[in-house]
């Protein structure tokens, strides 16, 4: 919730209490050097012990409320036929408004069975923009082309605009006619766009894209892992929306889409997700292939516990305090860096602080993964772990020559309900410090690298042993933290 405060500004509070903690260190710098060298300069390779703030991202790290774990722990639990799964189909049905419905392990198996069933060989998927595991499903398991159609606007990091997430929709009538109805397995939105800053679409063009899906009879598909969150932005920013509830709003959101699936480790605040439909025959294409990926119809892949966590999660992933609580974090962090002359992809979106590594480190070249090098240099000087959003995250094409990404974003995750103001102001000033020293950060090349999802596993090296320099200037200015 945002209060306004005596002298006339703003500060987002938090509408929940501490009931447990867990102890978190900040280590020494030079000792947090050593790991990232270790890590190969790469965030996701670091141990939890080297890190003080894990901003890496908001999937599955989120706080559970107290009556979650009450669901946790009363939960039926059984391999076929336990109650917690009707329960969970109720909440569904209740929330989403969907009749059918069936677990997965999370997200990305949601991913794969979607693409294995409706992506269809030589043709194409349309989506308002990719992610990285949905990319790589549409093109490993469907063999088709991933059709991105954002429109101009959403590149552009410093915007106005409030929903750079939509798809264009003269792009899409263009698409349909130059692939045919035949060759597109389907149209997906993701609320919001992960690798766009976390930036929603508007009701307005759902309805559109909708409108056309049905003039060409086309599935529309739709990435529900934040919709609470574009639901909220909805709420805030489209006119005719601001008297409606978060609960109606994703209500009338999941209304439009013939699939709906979500990773339920983002706003339900649980390891697992699902798929859900009113259409009986396109859940029966899908329920074949779910036992032998994923699990029996009533568990798919997830515990009954996790399950009975995710029930209570998905009804009160619509109440604002909820739905907006991270949201108003990211808003107050990126206004104060954005203030500060700091280039961060505003209006702030979802999901996290993005920090426009390209205009960070302008001086650093394209092929030496400017936004790989921004986040292992915030890490270097504040403990602080986030995750690269750029040409890292994106594989090479088949010939092995490199992609390089739209945007270099350092994304630095707020996981909800756990981290607090203080936390944020400790990242401000440290990202204040680095911008001053930014011209000591130089690149990064690969020594190690897998074939796909690199930025999971691949490893690299610092171009002219940039970190340690950066430590000494560090060591310059605060001393004993060296």
């Amino acid at each position: 919730m945002i209060i306004k405060l005596s002298n006339g500004k703003e500060l987002p509070v938090e509408m929940h209490k501490a009931r447990m903690v867990q102890k978190i260190t900040l280590t020494p710098a030079e000792e947090r050097l050593k790991a990232i060298q270790e890590a190969g300069y790469n965030t996701f390779l670091l141990k939890t012990k080297d890190i003080y703030l894990d901003m890496l991202t908001d999937s599955g790290v989120n706080a559970m409320s107290d009556n979650q774990f009450a669901g946790f722990m009363n939960a039926d639990d059984a391999y076929a036929g336990s109650m917690t799964f009707y329960e969970f189909a109720d909440a569904v049905k209740d929330v989403l408004g969907y009749q059918y419905v069936m677990n997965v392990h999370q997200g990305r198996a949601a991913e794969h069975l979607l693409s294995k069933i409706f992506a269809k060989p030589g043709g194409a998927v349309i989506t308002n923009y990719h992610f990285t595991t949905t990319k790589g499903h549409i093109e490993l398991t469907g063999g088709s082309a991933c059709l991105e159609l954002y429109a101009d606007e959403a590149l552009k990091t410093k915007s106005t605009h409030p929903f750079k997430g939509n798809m264009d929709i003269q792009r899409l009538k263009d698409a349909i006619k130059k692939w045919g109805r035949e060759k597109i397995g389907y149209v997906r939105m993701e609320a919001t766009t992960n690798l766009l800053g976390g930036q929603p679409f508007s009701m307005e063009n759902l309805k559109e894209v909708r409108k056309i899906c049905d003039q060409h009879n086309l599935l529309l598909v739709m990435d529900g892992s934040l919709i609470s969150e574009n639901a909220y932005f909805i709420w805030k920013r489209e006119k005719g929306y601001e008297n409606k509830t978060i609960a109606e709003i994703v209500k009338e959101m999941a209304g439009l889409a013939d699939i709906f699936y979500l990773s339920g480790r983002k706003n339900t605040c649980v390891r697992g997700g699902f798929i859900a439909s009113n259409k009986k025959d396109l859940m029966e294409k899908l329920e074949p292939w779910l036992p032998f990926y994923e699990g029996f119809y009533t568990y798919g892949g997830m515990s009954m516990r996790e399950i009975g966590a995710m029930t209570v999660g998905l009804r009160e992933m619509v109440d604002p305090s909820v739905a907006g609580c991270s949201i108003e974090q990211i808003k107050y962090f990126v206004e104060k860096l954005d203030g500060m002359g700091i280039p961060v992809v505003t209006p702030p979106g979802g999901l996290a602080c993005h920090v426009d590594a390209r205009k960070f480190v302008s001086h650093i070249p394209k092929e030496q993964y400017i936004a790989g090098a921004l986040t292992a240099a915030l890490y270097i000087t504040s403990g602080v772990r986030a995750m690269e959003r750029g040409t890292i995250s994106t594989d090479r094409d088949k010939d092995g020559k490199e992609v390089y990404a739209d945007l270099e974003l350092t994304r630095i995750a707020l996981p909800r309900r756990v981290y607090t103001i203080s936390h944020i102001e400790y990242i401000i000033d440290r990202l204040q410090w680095l911008y001053n020293n930014r011209e000591l950060i130089k690149g990064l090349k690969f020594v190690s690298e897998p074939p796909v999802l690199r930025f999971f596993l691949g490893k690299l090296d610092a171009l002219d042993n940039w970190g340690r320099k950066l430590g000494d200037a560090f060591k310059k200015d605060f001393g004993g933290n060296w």
